[in-house]
């Protein structure tokens, strides 16, 4: 016997009992969560470092970083010269320490997954590698497909530009592939060097952007149907159904600019970003959940981008969230900063620690980013 939440041919999911009860498996047209890895670079940093390390003694600009909810994040900062001072890098230094950077921390969180998800290299079938803190050619997933010695024969899938919002486009795909393929591992990784992508000139622009990203990487692993051999790994949840919302008055609301001042790409947000998105969260859930006789209430955990302080709140207050629904959320924010693509990974990954989910707990993922765009996954436990 099946139940259909959602009868949407684009969107259909079905229950199988006897086959989600087996270690690994998921039911036929479905796919589960099998494994997580994260990885960060050596060095971390309090916002008060920062503020020293570069000299900035702008009251303005002070505040904006110790204001920001946010206690330390993971860089690769600019070199030192002979004073001692920083030393800002030019775009094709940046453009390399992205490349270095990504690669490392991406095939670190592969094998973190793997190792979680009772997998091998040789398991992969399906490699989905998103960034957009840097353009390279060839694709991030041909450099950690040669780094990790993944068979060359695998399937490959770059997701480069997209934003914050890009975990989930690309768990979209990578879900596709999986139940298209039961039985086969797909990995996602997400791997931003955010500390590839600045601009110091001084300006409010620039700071708020300096003050809030970090360095980080995230790997998940997909698997539909029963693997060939049994994962060992506790079972994550199933992906049900995606959602996606595009703000298309909003798209200049979030962007990538070429600043000739500075001879570099520099990062844009306008400021009313949390409220833009905020204001649209509900349109997004309510399509998410539609068909699925499924209210607000019922979803147990929440996994939100964590965007930065006002964006958080604007999502909580549209959505009725409290404190404890978006904990996850504003301490990967407090910890880290905003990792970009990567976030609501890393706060996946505390939900696992916490042991809290239950069978049958229901669970939305959320990110937002450039578009402006608000993308959401329903999974089930």
């Amino acid at each position: 016997m099946t139940t259909t939440l959602n009868r949407s041919p684009a969107n259909s999911v079905t229950e199988s009992p006897d086959l989600a009860d087996r270690p690994g498996g998921a039911p036929a047209g479905q796919a589960r969560i099998v494994g997580v890895g994260t990885a960060t670079p050596e060095n971390s940093y309090s916002q008060q470092e920062i503020l020293d390390i570069f000299g900035i003694r702008d009251p303005r600009v002070r505040s904006v970083f110790l204001n920001s909810a946010i206690d330390r994040r993971y860089l690769t900062l600019p070199p030192e010269g002979p004073d001692g001072t920083r030393v800002m890098e030019v775009q094709g230094e940046l453009l390399a320490k992205h490349k270095a950077q990504a690669v490392d921390m991406g095939v670190r969180a592969v094998q973190e997954c793997l190792k979680e998800s009772g997998a091998d290299l040789a398991d992969i079938g399906y490699l989905c590698c998103v960034t957009t803190t840097g353009f390279l050619t060839p694709g991030l997933s041909a450099l950690i497909i040669r780094e990790l010695g993944v068979d060359p024969h695998t399937s490959r899938l770059d997701v480069v530009g997209m934003g914050c919002n890009a975990g989930l486009n690309a768990l979209n795909a990578v879900n596709g592939w999986a139940v298209v393929h039961p039985g086969r591992l797909a990995v996602m990784v997400c791997a931003e060097a955010c500390s590839a992508a600045y601009v110091f000139d001084g300006t409010m622009r620039t700071s708020v952007v300096n003050s809030l990203f970090g360095d980080g990487a995230a790997a998940l692993g997909v698997l539909a149907g029963r693997p060939a051999l049994p994962l060992p790994a506790a079972r994550g949840p199933r992906l049900l159904k995606f959602a996606s919302y595009i703000i298309t008055d909003a798209l200049e609301a979030m962007r990538y600019d070429w600043d000739s001042d500075q001879d570099r790409f520099s990062f844009y947000l306008d400021p009313e970003v949390p409220y833009v998105v905020g204001a649209h969260a509900e349109l997004v859930v309510d399509r998410l959940l539609e068909g699925t006789g499924l209210r607000r209430s019922d979803i147990t955990q929440w996994l939100v981008h964590s965007g930065g302080k006002k964006v958080i709140d604007a999502v909580g207050v549209n959505l009725g969230l409290t404190r404890h629904d978006v904990r996850h959320t504003t301490s990967v924010l407090r910890d880290y900063g905003n990792l970009s693509s990567g976030s609501f990974l890393f706060s996946y990954q505390r939900l696992l620690e916490e042991q809290v989910a239950r069978p049958g707990d229901h669970t939305v993922l959320m990110t937002m980013g450039p578009g402006s765009t608000i993308e959401t996954a329903l999974a089930r436990w």
